[in-house]
C-alpha cells in the first residue's frame, strides 16, 4: 500500500501538475528579509502584503494545525512567437497572460485535489499566489527548485516558465529534500533587466519592476521609466527569459495556455480605438482585464512613444482627447516623442 505522500503525488499528476513536492510547515525562511522589504516599501502599491504580515511568514497563522505544505507546479511555456504569420508583432505582452487567466484554471484543479485530501483526513487552504503564503520559501524547502537571483522561482525541468501553487494541510506528511541553489555565478537576470529592479541578488525592488509598472501601478508611469518599457504593454519577461535553465523547457500541455488570436491580432495602434466594451470582449477570461481599459491603454501610449512612427499620431492625437486623464496625458507624452525622432 502506498504512503500519502506517494498517493497525493500521484493524484497531483493526474490532475495535470507537472510536479508535487512537499515541505514542513514552518516560520518561512525568508521571513525576516520579507519584513524589512515591506519596511523599506519595495513593494510599492501592493498593499495587500503589508496586511497582517506575520500571518504571511508562517502558514501556522493562516491555517491552524498546519503540518505541510504541498508545493504544485504547472508549466506554462507556450513557445516565444504568439502573432500569426505576417503580423510586424510590433508589441509584447508577458507569456502567462497569453490566453486565459490562470487562476481559474489552476484554483479548478486544487479544489479536486482538496476533496482527495479530506478523505486522507485533512483540512486545507489552498492558494494560487493569492493567499498570505511565502510560497516561493515553501518550493525551495520542498526541493520544487529554488529561488533564483531575480527572485523568480527556477525548476530543474521546466525552467521559469510555471505557476506555484501550495495547500497547506493538516496532514503529518514526510517533507521531500531540498535541491539547492544552482544559480551558481549567473547573473544574466540581473543584467537583463531594463529598470535595474533587481537591485542585488535576490533583492528585487518593485517599484522599478516592468511588470508592477504596467500591471499593478494604478497612477501614471514615472517618467524615469517610460523610454526602459520599450514595446512592453502588460508585464515583461526578460529576467525569465535571460535563465539558462530555460534550455530545458518544454512547451505546455495546456491548449488553455497557447496565444488568443483575438488578443494578437491587432496592431498596437489598434487598441486605442477600443471602447470598454470592446475592451472587456477582447480580453474576457484574461488577466489583462482586471486592469481595464485605462491602465492598459496607458501602457500602450508609452510603448507607442518608444516605437511609433508618424502612422500612429492620429490614433495617439485622439486619444489625447480621452476623458480619461490617465490615457490622456500618456498618449500626449507619446505623440511629443513621436514627434522628437521625427525632427531630428
Amino acid at each position: 500500500m502506498s504512503e500519502p505522500a506517494d498517493t497525493i503525488k500521484r493524484w497531483a499528476a493526474e490532475l495535470g501538475f507537472d510536479d508535487c513536492r512537499i515541505a514542513n510547515a514552518k516560520r518561512a525562511t525568508h521571513a525576516d528579509e520579507f519584513m524589512e522589504w515591506i519596511g523599506d516599501d519595495r513593494h510599492g502599491e501592493m498593499a495587500w502584503m503589508e496586511k497582517t504580515p506575520h500571518r504571511r511568514c508562517d502558514p501556522r497563522e493562516v491555517l491552524p494545525g498546519c503540518r505541510a505544505v504541498i508545493c504544485l507546479a504547472l508549466n506554462y511555456h507556450t513557445g516565444s512567437n504568439p502573432f500569426p504569420e505576417g503580423h510586424p508583432a510590433d508589441y509584447r505582452i508577458a507569456r502567462y497572460s497569453w490566453n486565459e487567466d490562470y487562476h481559474d484554471l489552476i484554483e479548478k484543479r486544487l479544489t479536486l485535489l482538496d476533496a482527495k485530501l479530506k478523505g486522507l483526513g485533512g483540512t486545507q487552504r489552498y492558494y494560487v499566489d493569492t493567499g498570505p503564503v511565502l510560497e516561493r520559501d515553501f518550493a525551495t524547502d520542498s526541493g520544487l527548485g529554488w529561488s533564483g537571483k531575480s527572485t523568480v522561482q527556477i525548476h530543474r525541468r521546466l525552467g521559469a516558465w510555471f505557476f506555484l501553487a501550495e495547500l497547506l494541510t493538516t496532514l503529518d506528511l514526510p517533507p521531500d529534500p531540498p535541491f539547492g541553489d544552482h544559480c551558481g555565478k549567473c547573473t544574466r537576470c540581473i543584467t537583463a533587466c531594463p529598470t535595474q529592479a533587481i537591485t542585488t541578488p535576490h533583492k528585487l525592488d518593485a517599484r522599478r519592476c516592468i511588470s508592477y509598472l504596467t500591471i499593478e501601478n494604478k497612477g501614471p508611469i514615472p517618467m524615469e521609466f517610460r523610454r526602459a518599457i520599450g514595446d512592453r504593454i502588460y508585464g515583461c519577461d526578460d529576467c525569465l527569459e535571460a535563465c539558462p535553465w530555460n534550455r530545458f523547457a518544454q512547451t505546455s500541455r495546456e491548449i488553455t495556455f497557447q496565444a488568443r488570436p483575438e488578443i494578437f491580432a491587432h496592431r498596437l495602434r489598434d487598441f486605442l480605438a477600443m471602447d470598454d466594451e470592446a475592451f472587456r470582449r477582447t480580453f474576457a477570461k484574461s488577466p489583462i482585464k482586471r486592469i481595464k481599459r485605462s491602465r492598459f491603454l496607458r501602457n500602450v501610449c508609452v510603448a507607442l512613444g518608444n516605437t511609433g512612427t508618424s502612422e500612429d499620431l492620429p490614433s495617439l492625437r485622439q486619444a489625447v482627447q480621452d476623458q480619461d486623464p490617465l490615457i490622456a496625458e500618456h498618449a500626449a507624452w507619446a505623440v511629443g516623442e513621436i514627434e522628437d525622432r521625427d525632427n531630428t
